[in-house]
């Protein structure tokens, strides 16, 4: 029989735009995906600044590379993994079956967590080599609070995209203990009891039994 854990009996209806795009997990996967573009767009076309007395271009944050490289990979990682799941959510309603379907969601409960995670250090660390950089004032400035503001912003986004994902998560692990049931407590089966459900006690009389206690006199032959 196939389960319909994770929603998969509501499986196999017609695709809804409007339903789809006013669900709270399309709106903030569109933000992130949103802030990601800001983030290492900001960093490839604004990130780097040629100074007098460097020869190189150097990251904005303080002239540490790693910095800017770490922006960059977070956002590009962050802006594939919108469209993938954005994909997989309007895909998800025509999955009938319940195990693709966890698969799925504990998919999204672990990246969007670990994103969360992720993108809470990058804004911490951005943070803090902005506040060490010295010129400030020969290096784009509002690009570089740009960068910090909607990394703090990421997370926040993808910090609600766990908690629906969690959400999402739990409610199919109660879909799935509501839908499952011990067979030995099952009374809806319909094969009959074995005789010997009820114990000892139903055991029936032997029909020789009677006769064997009380066998009567004895009453020889007649000649």
């Amino acid at each position: 029989m196939q389960s319909s854990a994770y929603g998969a009996s509501l499986a196999g209806g017609a695709f809804d735009l409007a339903s789809f795009v006013r669900q709270p997990q399309t709106i903030l996967r569109c933000l992130s995906w949103l802030f990601s573009i800001v983030v290492f767009a900001t960093i490839t076309g604004e990130g780097y600044v040629n100074l007098a007395s460097k020869a190189e271009a150097q990251c904005i944050f303080n002239g540490v590379e790693s910095a800017c490289s770490y922006g960059v990979g977070i956002g590009v990682l962050a802006f594939l993994a919108c469209v993938v799941f954005l994909i997989l959510d309007a895909y998800f309603p025509q999955i009938s079956n319940a195990k693709e379907r966890k698969y799925i969601v504990i998919g999204d409960l672990v990246f969007s967590a670990a994103w969360t995670f992720l993108w809470f250090i990058c804004f911490c660390v951005l943070a803090n080599q902005w506040s060490k950089t010295p010129e400030k004032t020969v290096v784009p400035a509002d690009a570089a609070r740009a960068v910090v503001a909607f990394s703090f912003f990421s997370v926040i986004t993808w910090a609600l995209l766990s908690y629906f994902a969690y959400a999402r998560y739990r409610q199919g692990v109660s879909e799935f203990d509501q839908e499952y049931r011990d067979p030995a407590n099952d009374h809806s089966t319909p094969y009959p009891p074995a005789p010997y459900a009820s114990g000892p006690s139903s055991y029936q009389q032997s029909p020789f039994s009677h006769n064997q206690e009380h066998p009567g006199e004895y009453q020889p032959p007649a000649y």
